[in-house]
């Protein structure tokens, strides 16, 4: 086999979450690349969670559609997951019940719960699992030892003793009774470097891309960018700040930096539309702003631990009035790191707006990737005026927008002497006095913020295209959904079929021309997304037209798609 996906759970509250990450560090130290996602309610205890990772000799960017070998706390359990079953899929069940609907699988009932309680803790029973897996993966149950150690460290020896116990139980128990065995895939070459979240990245990409003050109100899916900031950032000088509300986080990171220090905040979508006046603010006097929104279901409280791409519209055209902007949608965890660090750069040179757009299908999972390459993380600060170009001004003549040809004015900041130390909400004149209802002032103004951002086309990683030329069928998207699309359309291709991918990730200014070309070539566009309303569909519709190619495929239940459902999708298109 060339992967593996591996499957645990059960109730919230029962250590599933702590199962997997357990499971997939040691694999992602071994040497496997894996992929793990977290499936969650929004309850501290009850409910259903579970933790899957697909675990393979290639890097891999998705979960899987399948499930290989599930281990379950409970019925629910196999309930839920049993549509990923397969003829050969291995469940092993904790074997205080009875399960059911287990007809066409290979079934392993173990006493999970017995052992833990025979330990003196019923929690404990998910280190059984993991010595369980460590038997049906063949894997040497004592490479799970050190990560019980740093785990478990401020418990104490005793602690750390039990949970060692409980893993060579399950490990025992399950070898002495069972011989069903799913060997994992020869451990490649190069092997995984780290393991990081979508979130994470994200932080890391702030760290790196010389983010010094971040600021932001705790919300699902994007609280764990501020958890990693607060734990790295200040070793770097920097500052965090948990603010009271997402209105005073996204003004925080403003005057941050209106003072020339680079900041950030991120939320999700409630708090994203609290921040839209603030979004205004940072347009109108030009300063610089980075937003990440990790998305979930909406609207209003909506589906706080599940994934959606349903903010598209909000982060396009949020805010009152019209504003340069730059979106960015960073495809995969690594391109969490790296457009970030780009975001800050962009951000600063062009003076405006740059919203990252995620999703918590991105943000939250986590994956096995190789080192990051340092060497592309270049930090360019752009667009200042310096001590002696002020000096050379006549005191009061200073503009700090001046209509420029680029639409960008030198930009000076608090503490330079000869500069200008206010940003009015107002609309102003080239030197920034307030001109509201000066029509001149107005439309020369807003010419000259929009025109910052006409020349923005990196053409590097604008957007990615894969598969052949003048194809039957072009496969669209945005964000998150790159792997399930890219494996779709491998898939597409041994069965014979012409299939392309396009999958962007500049949405604004939307890279017209390119876009365009890729569209023309194709017969049929199948545009498939996590929203109900087709977003990505009618900004194509938008910008270029074609509307007759294009077909969608849409799914908003809070769930990732799936490859196959694309496939599906994808046959029934081209018939």
């Amino acid at each position: 086999m060339d992967q593996l996906t591996w499957k645990v759970g059960g109730a919230q509250g029962e250590g599933i979450d702590s199962t997997g990450e357990i499971l997939s560090t040691v694999l992602n130290r071994i040497g496997y690349y894996t992929f793990a996602y977290r499936h969650f309610m929004s309850l501290i205890k009850g409910g259903h969670t579970n933790y899957k990772i697909r675990i393979s000799h290639l890097p891999v960017y998705y979960h899987g559609d399948q499930t290989d070998v599930l281990i379950a706390f409970d019925q629910r359990s196999i309930d839920k997951n049993k549509t990923e079953f397969h003829q050969n899929t291995l469940v092993i069940y904790d074997s205080k019940f009875k399960p059911q609907n287990l007809d066409n699988t290979v079934n392993c009932g173990v006493p999970m719960s017995e052992f833990a309680e025979e330990l003196g803790n019923v929690i404990i029973k998910n280190m059984v699992a993991i010595g369980v897996t460590a038997a049906v993966l063949d894997i040497d149950p004592q490479l799970f030892h050190a990560m019980v150690e740093t785990r478990f460290a401020k418990k104490g020896d005793k602690v750390i003793s039990l949970n060692k116990t409980a893993i060579q139980q399950g490990y025992d128990y399950y070898r002495k009774h069972y011989n069903q065995i799913r060997r994992l895939p020869d451990i490649p070459k190069q092997k995984s470097y780290m393991q990081i979240s979508g979130n994470e990245a994200v932080a890391f990409g702030a760290l790196a891309g010389g983010c010094r003050f971040f600021a932001a109100y705790p919300i699902t899916p994007a609280t764990e960018i501020m958890y990693w900031l607060v734990n790295h950032l200040p070793e770097y000088g920097g500052r965090v700040v948990q603010a009271e509300d997402e209105i005073a986080a996204c003004l925080m990171a403003i005057g941050s930096n209106y003072t020339g220090v680079r900041a950030m905040t991120s939320t999700s979508g409630p708090g994203f539309s609290l921040m839209q006046e603030a979004i205004g603010l940072a347009g109108i006097a030009e300063t610089p702003l980075v937003i990440v929104n990790v998305q979930r279901g909406g609207p209003a409280t909506g589906l706080p631990t599940k994934t959606e791409q349903s903010d598209l519209n909000e982060i396009l055209y949020g805010s009152h009035g019209e504003i340069p902007r730059i979106v960015i949608a960073p495809a995969t965890i690594e391109e969490c790191f790296y457009y970030t660090v780009e975001a800050f750069n962009l951000a600063e040179k062009y003076q405006c707006v740059v919203l990252i757009a995620s999703d918590l299908y991105l943000g939250m999972s986590k994956q096995g990737i190789p080192a990051l390459n340092f060497s592309k993380v270049l930090v360019k600060r752009e667009g200042f005026i310096s001590d002696e170009e002020l000096s050379a001004i006549e005191p009061g003549t200073y503009k700090r927008y001046a209509l420029t040809d680029s639409g960008i004015s030198p930009r000076s900041i608090p503490g330079q002497s000869n500069g200008m130390h206010a940003a009015l909400s107002n609309e102003h004149d080239q030197i920034g006095r307030e001109e509201a209802e000066d029509p001149y002032n107005r439309v020369t103004q807003m010419n000259k913020r929009f025109r910052k951002i006409q020349n923005l086309s990196p053409n590097t990683w604008e957007m990615d295209y894969s598969g052949p030329d003048n194809p039957d069928l072009l496969l669209l998207g945005w964000g998150s959904t790159y792997a399930q699309l890219n494996e779709a359309r491998e898939m597409l291709e041994k069965q014979g079929k012409k299939a392309a991918h396009l999958q962007l990730r500049l949405l604004a200014p939307f890279p017209h021309q390119s876009v365009k070309e890729k569209i023309q070539q194709a017969q049929k566009c199948l545009i498939v997304e996590n929203n109900y309303t087709a977003q990505l569909r009618l900004l194509i519709q938008r910008e270029i037209g074609f509307n007759e190619k294009f077909i969608s495929h849409n799914r908003y239940d809070g769930d990732p798609l799936t490859i196959n459902e694309i496939i599906i999708k994808a046959n029934e298109v081209l018939q």
